[in-house]
Formats: C-alpha cells, structure tokens, sequence
C-alpha cells in the first residue's frame, strides 16, 4: 500500500473518511484519497437498532454497507419457517456480495449498528476500476470461506462444551478489534441465548449449562446474563480447541 493511502491527515480526503474507524481495515483501506472522496459524496452513514432487516433473502441487491460497528446476523430461512444462523459479520466487514443482482441470505442487526452505505451501481464501476479494491474483496471472501470451512469442524466434530467456548472466542475476538488483551477482554453478548443455540446446533438448556461450567471454573465473568469479561484469552482458546 502506497504512503498516501495510509496518511490519513492528507487534505485531500473528506473529514469525515479522516475519522473513521474502518479507514484502514476495511474496504476504504484500498483506496486513495481521491478515490474516498468520490466514494464520500455518494455514501450515507446510519445507525440501526437491533433488530433490524438489513437485507432479505432473494432481495434485489441495490445498496452495499461497510460495517463500521456492531454484529450482523446472516440467516437462511427454510420453507417450513425454520431459521438457521450460518454467519456473523463484524467490523470492518463489507455486507453484500458484489456482482450479484440479489441477495442469498438475509443480514439483521443482532446488536446496535452503525453502517456506511453506497449505492451498489458505484461501488461496482470503483471495484472494475481499481485492482486493489477488488483485491481487498476477494481477500474478505477467501477469509470467510476459510472461517466458514472452520465453523464446519466446530459444528461437526468438537463437543458442546468445545462449541460454546468456540463461540465465545469468536466473540472475543471479532466484535471489537481495537480492544487492548492485556486486561481481558469484555463484551455484551450479541445473541439471545436461543440464537447462540440456532447458531451452534445445541438446545438453549445446553448452552447455559456450559456457560454456567466456564463461569464456575473462571475461563468466563458474566454479569446479568449478557455482560461478558475473559480474563484471559488463551484459557478460552483452549477450552474451544482453537
């Protein structure tokens, strides 16, 4: 990456670009500041609550986000109703698929989200005109489909307790990549203890049991059912088998 790329003071790039926290990581790391600024003046930013429809299966596809906090919910729904949970996506993540004329999953906002948004026919000409960008993209790609075939083995092969402690290391070190390890790590979980189940295959009695297991033996701290600290994160990484 070029220095101009990286000088985040330069003049030329919007202010509001200059503040954000996916400046570096995310899909605008790739791009020069003029290419911000032309991307700047069609975006919009929007923080939704949880909840939220962000996108529908089969949908057409109009708008793309880049995900500059919270958690997504990526869901499939089966024709009797059911609904699977077959991701999570984080900051600095980019929701959607380019090139697609709709959606194959639906994205709700499991936690509180706050999103920059581009119409979908820009990105896609920034993309066909700049070799990095569309490097970054297939760079996320390949590392969702590695974290993918990694869920895999989770939820074929590792024991309930291996898969709960799985899903917290997934937590603790995706949903904020800014956090400072040394005095352990803390969060709010970003899914109902039914969701965690969906998630993991597992029923909502087996999820709390372990949870309950990790707390006794000290890997974990919750407070009100939701608030939790990993002291150390090594203990949990080998409680998941990671």
């Amino acid at each position: 990456m070029t220095e101009n790329r990286r000088d985040i003071h330069n003049s030329e790039m919007p202010a509001l670009c200059q503040a954000c926290e996916a400046r570096h990581h995310g899909l605008c790391g790739s791009l020069t500041p003029s290419e911000l600024k032309s991307l700047n003046a069609i975006a919009s930013r929007k923080e939704v609550k949880p909840g939220t429809a962000l996108v529908a299966d089969s949908e057409p596809v109009t708008h793309y986000s880049n995900i500059l906090s919270g958690v997504v919910k990526l869901t499939k729904i089966l024709a009797d109703g059911r609904q699977q949970i077959v991701g999570l996506q984080f900051a600095p993540d980019f929701l959607g698929r380019p090139f697609k004329a709709s959606s194959d999953t639906n994205a709700e906002s499991a936690t509180t989200v706050r999103l920059c948004t581009f119409p979908r026919n820009a990105v896609e000409r920034m993309i066909e005109g700049s070799s990095s960008l569309e490097h970054r993209l297939l760079q996320q790609t390949l590392n969702e489909l590695d974290e993918a075939r990694g869920w895999m083995v989770t939820l074929g092969r590792k024991t309930a307790a291996e898969k709960v402690a799985s899903f917290l290391y997934l937590i603790a070190t995706h949903i904020d990549p800014t956090t400072d390890e040394s005095d352990g790590i803390t969060f709010d979980l970003p899914l109902t203890r039914a969701d965690i189940a969906d998630f993991l295959g597992l029923t909502i009695e087996t999820v709390s049991r372990q949870m309950t297991k990790l707390r006794k033996d000290g890997v974990i701290e919750i407070v009100n059912n939701r608030h939790v600290t990993v002291p150390d994160l090594e203990r949990l990484a080998h409680r998941a088998s990671v």
